[in-house]
């Protein structure tokens, strides 16, 4: 499987390749429009600021071949984020695939701190049923899963100050200061607020369902 990585000016891109490596694959780390387009798989992980991340895209037209992938791509990180419409990081207009804005993390008690970091469970949004669950969290989430059911939910790992607050494409769910779209989901675009590859056993099950779609 031809597998491409998105190369821009963002961090923590190399713990991608080495999860996908771990996998048997070897990605290729790449700004080129035509492998990006050529690929059969697009991972745009990534960690920094959305107003220079943009800033990059736009100026290689990296932007543009985002939006016309036509294969299974999936955002990670600030990778979701850019994704989105617009970003109060900055005050971003961004690749525009979700329609969502970000927003930034508001405290609402002492012991609220930004960013937010560390392990978190995972839900199915309250609207979900099982035909309609992403393909993304197949063996992972279960219409069980649902907040407030008592089930077990999967932990993967965050790190984040901005956030996508719910919506029609929120495909899981997770709780910080307030729930929000820790993954999101619109035709062949899919994105993860958290970082599959540093999740354990559930990230690594979460690439490999990415990687069969």
């Amino acid at each position: 499987m031809n597998v491409a990585i998105v190369k821009y000016n963002a961090g923590n891109v190399y713990s991608v390749v080495n999860a996908l490596k771990r996998l048997g694959l070897e990605p290729v780390l790449t700004d080129d429009a035509e492998l990006l387009q050529k690929a059969d798989r697009v991972l745009f992980p990534g960690q920094g600021e959305a107003r220079t991340a943009m800033e990059y895209l736009k100026a290689r037209r990296l932007d543009e071949v985002i939006r016309s992938l036509t294969q299974p791509v999936l955002g990670i990180c600030i990778g979701q984020q850019l994704l989105c419409r617009h970003s109060e990081e900055g005050d971003t207009e961004c690749i525009g695939i979700f329609d969502a804005d970000v927003k930034r993390f508001q405290p609402q008690r002492h012991e609220d701190k930004v960013p937010c970091m560390g392990w978190g469970p995972l839900h199915l949004p309250q609207k979900c049923e099982s035909i309609q669950m992403s393909p993304l969290f197949k063996g992972i989430l279960s219409p069980l899963s649902l907040e407030g059911t008592g089930e077990a939910s999967p932990y993967v790992y965050f790190v984040h100050s901005y956030y996508v607050p719910l919506c029609e494409h929120t495909a899981a769910v997770a709780d910080y200061i307030l729930p929000y779209s820790a993954s999101m989901h619109k035709d062949n675009f899919y994105a993860c607020q958290f970082h599959p590859e540093k999740s354990g056993k559930v990230g690594e099950q979460i690439l490999k369902n990415f990687l069969a779609l």
